[in-house]
């Protein structure tokens, strides 16, 4: 039997996921294969080349560049701080000296007899890569970094900003359909994930970070809220890089959209448990989503069933879907029948079309480029 395929956000109570930590260039890998790890452990770590400074040594000492070396004072690869003379002239029988003072702390790396130019490298730039879930090490990669595997309750959003943070996960409001207000925010909520229903505002988001919050999840923000908290228009890139102090996850989309009941389900029995999420966002080629993952750390699923790992078979009858275009953008429903034949639609194109029942029973037929599956 054929299967339409369509793109769709994964909620599922249990699942299996493998999340790859590389870092940017080579360096020491700290954990091996069948280590059991924590999301706050340092799994790999390097440095990056510290940033280049150029000192023209020549025109401050008043000297020719084939010259220079001769004016050094500390030798090519020493250990310079911020203010260390390194080269000094002097003129009029010694009476008078130029000195050459490093603008930063770092090394001495090369000088050009040419240029007359001095270069120093500030020092090197730590990078740490988390494990960032809950997890077993099951490959190692040499000097590049580790994959590791977990198993875990597992949601995806439709829209996300800010990196990769953890934290537990702490419900604000009882129903789905409730937005996010600033006064449930207090003392508790430093380093939780908050959970919110229809929408979150940029007062929220603003106390939020001062109340230490790491992370929201919520199914709706007004495009303005979101330019007044990041302070600029996002673009068709990918996201993740912010550093507003929090990461965010949309579930529904823009605008005050009741979070999936499914969704909140889910978040709701996860309450008080440890989650890894991340805002990353690209919606090009590649597509990332921006996820929550609640490692099950040997328990049983939320449901209280064993479960099974997740495999997505394909839009079918009884598939969870969402609705992504007018007139019906943002409902919620199931697949009650997958017509093989084409649908015509107002515009008389034929395309592949669907019945959905929404949740209050109504029914309607859409195309099926309209819909997004909720798989789980």
């Amino acid at each position: 039997m054929a299967h339409a395929y369509t793109p769709g956000v994964t909620v599922t109570a249990r699942t299996r996921l493998v999340r790859e930590r590389r870092l940017p260039l080579a360096g020491t890998v700290l954990a091996k294969v069948g280590d059991e790890v924590k999301a706050e452990q340092v799994v790999a770590r390097t440095e990056l080349p510290g940033n280049v400074q150029t000192v023209n040594v020549a025109n401050i000492l008043s000297v020719l560049p084939e010259d220079i070396e001769g004016t050094l004072t500390k030798s090519v690869g020493a250990s310079l701080e911020e203010g260390d003379i390194f080269a000094m002239s002097r003129s009029f029988f010694g009476l008078f000296k130029s000195k050459c003072k490093s603008p930063t702390k770092g090394t001495l790396e090369s000088i050009s007899n040419i240029t007359g130019q001095a270069i120093l490298r500030e020092p090197p730039i730590p990078v740490e890569v988390h494990a960032y879930v809950d997890g077993k090490v099951i490959e190692a990669m040499e000097k590049e970094g580790v994959k590791v595997e977990t198993e875990c309750s597992f949601l995806q959003g439709i829209f996300g900003i800010g990196g990769e943070t953890w934290g537990e996960i702490k419900l604000l409001v009882s129903k789905s359909g409730e937005p996010l207000d600033e006064k449930s925010l207090d003392a508790a909520c430093s380093g939780k994930i908050v959970v919110g229903g229809s929408r979150v505002d940029n007062s929220f988001l603003v106390k939020a970070v001062s109340a230490g919050v790491r992370g929201v999840v919520v199914g709706g923000i007004d495009d303005k809220d979101l330019r007044q908290f990041l302070g600029y228009d996002l673009g068709v890139a990918i996201t993740g890089s912010e550093e507003k102090g929090i990461s965010v996850i949309i579930t529904e989309g823009f605008g005050e959209m009741r979070m999936a009941e499914k969704t909140f389900s889910l978040l709701r029995s996860l309450e008080g448990r440890k989650a890894s999420m991340s805002g990353v966002t690209q919606i090009r080629a590649g597509v990332m989503r921006p996820e929550v993952i609640v490692s099950m750390d040997g328990r049983v699923s939320p449901s209280g069933q064993k479960g099974s790992v997740f495999s997505a078979l394909g839009l079918e009858v009884g598939s969870a879907i969402r609705v992504i275009r007018e007139p019906h953008f943002g409902r919620l429903g199931r697949v009650v029948d997958l017509p093989p034949e084409l649908g015509v639609l107002e515009t008389e194109a034929k395309v592949r079309v669907l019945e959905v029942e929404f949740e209050d029973g109504t029914k309607t037929i859409l195309p099926r480029a309209n819909v997004e599956m909720i798989e789980g």
